[in-house]
């Protein structure tokens, strides 16, 4: 069983109002002002601090990475969290991410950074020891100079500085610099060999016995989602489900990091195995040329859209702003474009985990995707996008079909917003996934479920009791709402309802129904 600090999460007091973030938006902007993408915010030494400013800058997702810190920091920071949800009014989701088996320069046992010069020679090692030594690297796997070859090019952080092998000596390799660069802690090796990557299968588990540990830590935390990081295929997502099923704990999500050549190679099958996908383009850009990045991008997030799985576009979107306070115009292209290609969620890493202005780079991610989404709705560019069917069973079908009618009804009518009463949150990751133009406002009597919709594009998820009478549910909202000043008399509302919230899953009918109310 989970701790009293996971179960809280599913007992807090209902909330009976939208979260402040939103609310205070809506009041300055209108229904149509509301931004659909969603932040995620890595929460590291430079932002502990600052949580509650980001909170109110429209972080909707705080995300620790458990590579780096220890247990009592972890801690401090998931509580805190909780804490400005339960005390303030905000509705921050919890991620973890789980640090996965991968190659990594562990230590060069000198500053943060130590410069490679070009013509420099540097032995690569798995030997540990307590004394640093000038041009060696060590590296945290014995096996990693396995069938590499005198010649082949070492390449870090996916070419933060590369090095050619002159010498094998034992398991270690002696390296000649040839593009020199910065060496940080914890970059990641590549080995490419005639402009291939050198593909090898050292047989390690996508778990290993720290992520294990980590994960259980999470659990007894309440976390809502768990990254997986370095997937191989759907296994590896079946697995941790099935073993979070047998503790009753399926309402936290696992979002697969797109991150390796391997992934890409069972991606569809990863990606309908998953709760949502983390385009990790910092790993991924190690691992695949970087001219192919773009497009590998786009067609991750437009499949993930199809399939009707939340996806995160994540690594070095605004990485100057880790140094500077403004970011390049590049960057804020960079932000847009997957604005434009409708991800669920853009995520800032080293910006506001260790960068020196996190609150600003915040800013900027919020700034350029309300602008972007703005832009999309005055070229008229939002229209319903195509889909293809997902569901098998007749209910689920007929669940699938309501929602993408009720979304082009929505654009087509004009409508200020769309209301869906949901259990668990699948009726409104359907509306999210046609991308309509008007807000998806998602009530839920499940606080599980709420933070669960907390990264899907457009959904504002509120929680409130609901009964199975849905008149009462909609003017219980209706009157909620206008009590609050976010809603008047004469606003159009697309109602999109279930009329047996209490149903099963499973349940072989449904009765479900779509109304257009005029606010009185």
């Amino acid at each position: 069983m989970a701790t009293s600090a996971a179960a809280a999460a599913s007992t807090l007091p209902y909330l009976g109002a939208m979260d402040v973030v939103s609310e205070a938006e809506l009041r300055e902007k209108g229904f149509m002002g509301l931004r659909k993408t969603k932040l995620v915010c890595t929460v590291g030494p430079a932002c502990v601090g600052a949580l509650p400013a980001l909170a109110r800058g429209g972080m909707g997702v705080a995300r620790v990475n458990l590579c780096h810190g220890g247990r009592g920091w972890h801690r401090a920071v998931m509580r805190e969290v909780r804490r400005l949800n339960e005390e303030e009014g905000f509705c921050v989701s919890l991620m973890v991410d789980t640090e996965g088996s991968q190659l990594l320069v562990a230590d060069h046992g000198g500053a943060a950074s130590v410069k490679a010069e070009d013509g420099s020679e540097w032995l690569f090692t798995s030997k540990r020891t307590d004394e640093s030594h000038p041009f060696t690297m060590h590296v945290n796997f014995d096996k990693f100079s396995e069938d590499i070859l005198v010649g082949d090019e070492l390449v870090i952080d996916g070419g933060m500085a590369t090095f050619e092998v002159i010498e094998k000596v034992g398991n270690d390799l002696r390296c000649k610099c040839t593009d020199p660069g910065l060496l940080l802690p914890r970059a990641k090796l590549s080995f490419w060999r005639n402009g291939k990557l050198v593909e090898r299968n050292f047989g390690l588990p996508t778990l290993s016995a720290k992520d294990w540990a980590d994960i259980e830590f999470g659990i007894a935390e309440g976390v809502d989602c768990i990254a997986l990081s370095f997937v191989k295929d759907a296994n590896d997502i079946k697995y941790l489900k099935t073993y979070l099923s047998r503790k009753s704990l399926e309402h936290i999500k696992i979002f697969a990091k797109v991150e390796s050549l391997e992934s890409l190679k069972n991606l569809k099958d990863i990606i309908e195995a998953s709760d949502g996908v983390m385009v990790a383009r910092g790993d991924l850009g190690v691992q695949i040329p970087l001219e192919q990045i773009p497009a590998i991008q786009e067609a991750i997030v437009d499949l993930c859209r199809r399939l009707n799985k939340p996806v995160i576009v994540a690594s070095q979107l605004l990485e100057s702003m880790v140094e500077y306070p403004t970011p390049t115009r590049a960057e804020v292209a960079d932000v847009s474009e997957a604005v434009r290609q409708y991800a669920d969620a853009v995520m800032l890493s080293a910006e506001s985990a260790i960068g020196a202005y996190p609150q600003k780079a915040l800013a900027v991610l919020r700034a350029a995707s309300e602008r972007m989404e703005s832009w999309s709705r005055e070229e008229n560019m939002q229209k319903l996008l195509p889909q293809h069917q997902l569901a098998i069973a007749l209910p689920d079908r007929i669940s699938e079909q309501i929602c993408t009618s009720a979304a082009e009804m929505a654009n087509n009518l004009a409508v200020d917003a769309i209301f869906v009463y949901t259990k668990y949150g699948h009726m409104a990751s359907l509306l999210s996934r046609n991308r309509p133009n008007p807000p998806i406002f998602a009530f839920t009597d499940n606080a599980n479920s709420r933070k669960s919709m907390n990264l899907y594009w457009g959904v504002i998820p509120l929680q409130l009791p609901l009964s199975n009478n849905m008149e009462d549910n909609f003017n219980q909202t209706i009157k909620l709402m206008k009590s609050k000043g976010s809603v008047k008399s004469g606003d159009t509302v697309l109602v999109v309802a279930d009329s047996d919230l209490n149903r099963p899953r499973a349940a072989t009918s449904v009765f479900q129904s779509i109304q257009v109310r005029i606010v009185d």
